[in-house]
């Protein structure tokens, strides 16, 4: 059995037709989603990118021991155990971190290959200067991403030369010239749709044609209200085509796929790390608390052979995927892993794998005490950066607490989707009782007593 694994940065689960979005195109993944087993309840573990990758990679919740961090060298990942059982290796990126300053996600791998110039890449030194697409208070980091960003893309002339595109395209020549060295393992990594947003212009005209104001490509992180009605409808735009522009370069890499004759052995997942708020509890960005347009992320997967195309309920996080291929391989169990194999629910079983999903920010930091946040989006962000909230979701409650810096918040999902009614002290007992779960699980992962310490506590409860 072949595996690839895609990996779409910040694709919000409610962009997709396939959970039920009714405006934006995605063709593509919605008829992939057609012959795979789709995961109604999957959300984030370890937040945000390069934690997730952590997870994915080792089977485990980095977010209880670590932070943004290298990928640590003295724990078993998927590469190495999949090399070890026989499988030919490859990783093709555009995602930075995963690549850059010594992060070492090319461990394990046979080969691999860096699509240059996404976000922050020091990549180009030329053009010296760039003009910016609206006001720099409007944008986050505008010296040391979005100029670094518009002078990577500068030589962009066809949809072909944007990052999505680019990375899928690799993927396609690699399987061109690799198809046939089985078993393989090729892992495809697209930073976009993360800002910037920047999409062919035919892209965001199917979203709001005819616009001429400011395009804010890269949000500041905080309260929206620095954006007037029109800009924020823009930008939602300028997002919803980036996330078509990656379904279509996907949908070609799907293409490839079946021409190729491989969709009958191969086991193909797609999934993305978290989303985005665009407007959404009055913020912009993926800051402070986890709710669901952040935390509960897409996940479909199909099975050789086309077996099993159906949708779970069943409570789905990252830390799966790595024991679910160990076991469908035979691979070597590293006796390290956290997650839980997905196998009996791609079999056709329901069983529930867990309780509770927790999706969480890392825990290792001291915690501060509460106080009000400011109303400017600049100081916003900074002061609430440093609080590092979990969510703990049971599919119908969603807990959002942390140590004594964060003030709980519980929202019913069915009456409220949405998330604008905090019904923490109305019912105090489902709080107490996805709290409870809450420190159950983080004792039952190894969790240090120090960490758990802080969180033991509910406040207001």
């Amino acid at each position: 059995m072949n595996i690839i694994i895609i990996i779409s940065d910040t694709l919000r689960r409610d962009h997709l037709g396939l959970y039920g979005n009714t405006w934006i195109h995605t063709p593509y993944l919605d008829r992939f989603a057609r012959r795979c087993v789709v995961f109604d309840r999957a959300y984030c573990g370890s937040f945000p990118t390069i934690p997730h990758r952590t997870d994915v990679m080792t089977g485990r919740y980095c977010f209880t021991y670590t932070d943004w961090a290298p990928l640590a060298r003295d724990i078993p990942v998927l590469s190495q155990v999949l090399a070890k059982a026989g499988y030919l290796t490859y990783m093709i990126v555009d995602t930075p971190h995963m690549i850059r300053d010594g992060f070492y996600f090319d461990r394990g791998f046979t080969g691999w290959q860096w699509i240059r110039g996404q976000e922050n890449d020091r990549y180009l030194t030329a053009p010296a200067g760039v003009e910016l697409p609206c006001s720099p208070e409007k944008l986050r980091e505008t010296t040391r991403t979005v100029t670094q960003y518009l002078r990577n893309t500068s030589l962009r002339q066809h949809e072909d030369d944007y990052f999505a595109p680019m990375t899928m395209r690799a993927a396609e020549h690699w399987l061109e010239r690799n198809y046939k060295q089985k078993p393989f393992f090729l892992y495809v990594d697209t930073f976009d749709p993360h800002e910037p947003w920047d999409p062919p212009q035919h892209y965001t005209d199917m979203y709001d044609p005819g616009y001429q104001g400011e395009e804010v490509i890269y949000p500041v992180y905080g309260p929206a209200t620095y954006l007037t009605a029109a800009e924020l409808k823009h930008t939602r735009a300028l997002y919803a085509g980036e996330v078509t522009m990656v379904d279509r370069a996907v949908g070609r890499l799907l293409q490839k796929i079946e021409d190729l004759g491989l969709f009958n052995d191969t086991l193909i997942i797609f999934t993305t790390d978290h989303g985005f708020y665009i407007g959404e509890h009055n913020l912009t960005g993926k800051v402070v608390m986890l709710y669901e347009e952040v935390c509960h992320i897409p996940l479909m997967v199909h099975l050789p052979r086309g077996e099993g195309a159906r949708r779970s309920a069943s409570l789905i996080q990252p830390a799966d995927i790595m024991p679910t291929l160990v076991e469908l391989t035979g691979a070597e169990d590293p006796a390290t892993m956290q997650g839980k194999s997905l196998a009996p629910l791609l079999q056709g079983s329901e069983h529930a794998l867990r309780e509770v999903a927790v999706s969480s920010w890392a825990i290792i930091h001291e915690p501060r005490e509460r106080a009000p946040l400011a109303t400017d989006p600049y100081t916003w962000f900074e002061q609430a950066r440093g609080l590092k909230p979990s969510t703990v979701n049971d599919g119908e409650w969603a807990l959002i607490c942390g140590a004594r810096d964060v003030e709980p918040e519980l929202y019913h999902l069915p009456s409220d989707p949405a998330q604008e009614r905090n019904v923490f002290a109305q019912h105090l007992d489902e709080a107490k009782r996805l709290h409870a779960a809450y420190i159950e699980f983080l004792e039952s992962v190894g969790t240090s007593d120090e960490f758990v310490a802080r969180r033991r506590q509910l406040p207001g409860a």
